[in-house]
């Protein structure tokens, strides 16, 4: 089950929504770091699309990890992105460039992912945006 999180994690850095939709069940449940829980694909598709406008992010250093069974999977990985249009209740945006560690924990069914839950450090990334460290 790792090759459906190693397709939508190509995905994510191609950025192409599409192919990510892919990997995802219908009713799939994303939970994101510091925000509510989204279900269904049109959910994570407007998501994503608040999040190309917001931030460019690449993820590098991606270890797969995944159980026996099949029905989990993980990730761990580097956030590095820049910042580009503000977002709601943050910090004001201005092309600051940032770099963080972060991890996803799937639940995978028919090979395909049912739940992403993502994490991040997010005072770190503030600091990293703020105007103390531009």
């Amino acid at each position: 089950m790792t090759k459906t999180l190693a397709r939508y994690f190509e995905a994510f850095n191609a950025g192409d929504t599409a192919a990510m939709l892919d990997c995802l069940c219908e009713d799939v449940a994303h939970h994101v770091n510091e925000g509510e829980i989204r279900l269904g694909k049109d959910r994570f598709a407007e998501f994503c699309a608040h999040m190309s406008r917001c931030y460019k992010e690449e993820l590098t250093d991606i270890v797969l990890f995944g159980s026996e069974d099949g029905s989990r999977a993980a990730a761990e990985f580097i956030v590095n992105g820049t910042y580009l249009e503000t977002d709601d209740g943050l910090p004001e945006a201005k092309g600051q460039r940032y770099r963080l560690p972060g991890g996803s924990f799937c639940e995978l069914r028919d090979g395909k992912i049912k739940r992403v839950t993502t994490y991040y450090n997010l005072a770190d990334w503030m600091a990293q945006v703020s105007e103390k460290s531009s």
